[in-house]
């Protein structure tokens, strides 16, 4: 028989690679999403092969309801306000999705489906401000925003059920991960865009706040995949999901648009209104050693190549036959 799997969050940029990873695996895939009613683009190539269900996350009932009828093999938690500045806007959905989602989807496991295996999507925003660098798995937890806390409260609770109850429960810290499928309100799309519009002739700039800011970004089907053998290992256990680099929005908006052939310090200026102020972490880099040697893990795709990407998917998009149609 196929595997089945729960995804939350599936209308994602993640929730959606992971799908199409799971059903070119074999997998019987079963989305959670808010409304069936919205449009759901990042899930249009494989809408028809996905089972979808609408469920409140914060009540372990229903939860637990639809884990008996699905009975699973593995469930990913990747739903949440993954934004980071929208958590500040928005802290008590953010807490929701965050901590009190991941109590219900453990307790809930842990009643009705105890052989099933978890993954949550734990955040380098736990670090906060590092007390250490690169991170690892050992690094201090010490979040400095609600999307942060949040998400240290999940990654403490489901380390918790793993101990106590003897779950197959993992978390992977997760450091930042780009696609074409990222909002764009996202830093990285938001550049990829800006230098896509400036060539085409659509911006004459792009407005940016720190440019010292610096980030590992990874490719999200790489990630994707690191979430997927997290669950394949015989233990479970947290690990790091990062390349062990780190560029600076500097190099980002440097990269982004040499791609296109212009200078970015001519089209680039600084608004401190974006500037996000102290409680942004400005250097997390993760070692991502322990997810190579035990899982086999590692990044396929570069800084430079994962630029190009999305600024050739920007310049497709505002030059192809949908280009009046909003983006995601």
């Amino acid at each position: 028989m196929a595997r089945r799997a729960l995804i939350t969050g599936v209308a994602g940029q993640d929730g959606s690679l992971l799908g199409e990873l799971l059903l070119e695996q074999g997998y019987e895939v079963c989305g959670v999403v808010r409304s069936l009613a919205r449009p759901l683009p990042n899930l249009d190539a494989v809408r028809e092969r996905l089972e979808l269900v609408e469920v409140d996350l914060a009540s372990a009932g229903a939860v637990a309801a639809v884990l008996r009828d699905l009975a699973p093999q593995e469930v990913y938690n990747l739903a949440a306000i993954s934004h980071v500045p929208r958590s500040w806007e928005q802290p008590v959905e953010t807490a929701e999705l965050g901590a009190v989602a991941v109590a219900a989807l453990l307790e809930s496991i842990r009643r009705a489906a105890p052989g099933a295996r978890f993954f949550q999507a734990s955040s380098a925003e736990i670090f906060g401000e590092p007390a250490e660098e690169p991170q690892t798995e050992t690094t201090p937890i010490a979040p400095l925003t609600p999307y942060g806390a949040a998400k240290a409260f999940g990654h403490f609770l489901t380390r918790s059920y793993r101990l106590r109850y003897g779950l197959h429960a993992s978390s992977g810290i997760l450091f930042n991960h780009e696609s074409p499928r990222r909002p764009v309100d996202f830093v990285t799309r938001k550049v990829a865009r800006g230098a896509a519009s400036v060539r085409l002739g659509l911006a004459d700039e792009l407005l940016l706040g720190s440019l010292e800011a610096r980030r590992d970004w990874a490719w999200a089907p790489d990630v994707v995949c690191g979430m997927w053998l997290m669950l394949q290992a015989d233990e479970p256990d947290d690990y790091v999901l990062a390349t062990g680099e780190t560029h600076s929005v500097a190099e980002l908006a440097e990269t982004a648009f040499a791609r296109v052939g212009l200078d970015w310090r001519e089209h680039v200026r600084v608004d401190p209104v974006l500037e996000r102020g102290r409680t942004d972490a400005r250097q997390l880099v993760g070692d991502p050693t322990k997810a190579r040697e035990r899982l086999g893990w590692t990044p396929t795709v570069g800084f430079e190549e994962l630029v190009g990407r999305l600024v050739d998917a920007e310049l497709a998009a505002l030059t192809g036959p949908s280009a009046g149609t909003p983006s995601a």
